[in-house]
């Protein structure tokens, strides 16, 4: 029996539309992206995980003292937008408050 390969998706496809100016909604609330991290290093760090490929901070425009906070779930199905990023937005970066 051949092994079976899987491919795992991109990480394009992992975030989806979600980069900086993008509003994005589901289940959990709507959301506007302050910021994408793709540094490994700082995506595991804002995470609190061991590893992660990437971050995004999110604010959420629903309660009207949403605080950023990083997110690294995959986009799906259960998410769409409602607002596209801006073009050619440069990096945002993104500092903790002191």
């Amino acid at each position: 029996m051949m092994p079976t390969t899987i491919a795992l998706p991109s990480t394009d496809q992992e975030i989806g539309p979600r980069r900086p100016g993008a509003i994005y909604q589901n289940v959990d609330g709507r959301f506007e992206v302050l910021a994408l991290i793709t540094d490994p290093r700082e995506a595991a760090q804002l995470l609190r995980r061991a590893s992660a490929r990437w971050a995004v901070i999110v604010r959420d425009t629903l309660r009207p003292d949403g605080q950023p906070y990083a997110v690294g779930s995959v986009w799906t199905t259960s998410d769409y937008l409602i607002r596209p990023p801006k073009a050619a937005a440069p990096a945002a970066a993104f500092a903790p408050a002191a």
